[in-house]
């Protein structure tokens, strides 16, 4: 079918880099899939209900949802998935090394295709026991790290034993790669429309619901038309987002399996700890790398 012959050119793009001794900025070789079956214990495989194609004028982009952070607007992103509504709809604000907006199901499929707005689920509530992230620094006290190959910035973990709930506010930050939720300046007006991050926007954290990355494609999203003007609109002749598919609707046999590497590794502690005796922030380290897989 069209969606695994497009998804395939995709383990050609150089848009990740490997876990090990590279530096932050050095490129690595792309990692493939008989690189998952030498080490399968360093992969993770994405559930197929988190999975998103997005087949758009630019290429084709592999997202991945994490409702465990943002769990009403995954779900919503989803259904508007499962419906069909974001088929043909275009990217309508683009700004350089920011960000890519789209999902205007209002304007291509008219109101009655809208699902209701969201309050705003900027951070959450996190346990470190139940939901540990491999953190940049000692355990205790990093303020950020990964979860499930997912940017996280939180606060510190032995805070939990000082909250009453034994909880620490967490939160995805806005790195280049993540998705995230559009909105009006009402904080709980979040709906169909979302973006993807070009860049790093610290700004915007903690006021927009970011919920999933990107794992195969940035290169498409970077390509996405610019719009006019510092504000990104409008587009001339935008790029158009021409189907999301959920991969979990697709028949088992037709459903793509992508991989994610684990964080928790030799090599990934390794970099983590360098991360952390220069300072540099979880935003700046390569995005985790992704396999794509028949």
């Amino acid at each position: 079918m069209i969606i695994r012959s497009a998804l395939t050119a995709l383990t050609c793009l150089g848009i990740v880099a490997c876990a090990g001794a590279q530096t932050p900025t050095e490129e690595a070789p792309t990692p493939t899939v008989e690189d998952v079956k030498a080490n399968p214990d360093a992969w993770r495989a994405v559930d197929p209900n988190n999975l998103i194609i997005l087949t758009t004028t630019k290429g084709e982009v592999v997202i991945e949802l994490l409702p465990a952070v943002a769990e009403v607007h995954a779900e919503q992103f989803r259904a508007y998935t499962r419906n069909g509504h974001y088929d043909n709809t275009p990217f309508h604000r683009v700004i350089r090394d920011f960000m890519a907006q789209g999902g205007d199901v209002e304007q291509t499929h008219g109101r009655e295709s809208m699902l209701e707005p969201m309050a705003g689920e900027f951070t959450f509530r996190r346990s470190p026991a139940d939901m540990a992230i491999d953190p940049i620094g000692p355990a205790d006290s990093a303020v950020g790290g990964y979860y499930m190959g997912f940017p996280i910035e939180t606060q510190a973990q032995f805070l939990a034993d000082l909250s009453i709930d034994g909880l620490v506010e967490s939160w995805i930050p806005h790195c280049k790669g993540v998705v995230s939720t559009a909105r009006t300046n009402d904080p709980n007006s979040g709906n169909a429309q979302f973006f993807l991050m070009t860049g790093r926007a610290e700004h915007l954290d903690k006021g927009y619901t970011a919920k999933g990355r990107v794992l195969l494609g940035q290169e498409a999203v970077d390509n996405i038309k610019l719009g006019r003007g510092e504000n990104g609109s409008p587009v001339d002749n935008p790029d158009i987002l021409q189907k999301a598919v959920l991969v979990s609707t697709l028949p088992e046999s037709e459903q793509p399996k992508v991989w994610v590497q684990r964080t928790d590794t030799p090599e990934w502690t390794e970099r983590l700890e360098a991360a952390d005796r220069t300072g540099t922030h979880i935003c700046d380290l390569p995005a985790v790398p992704a396999v794509l897989g028949k």
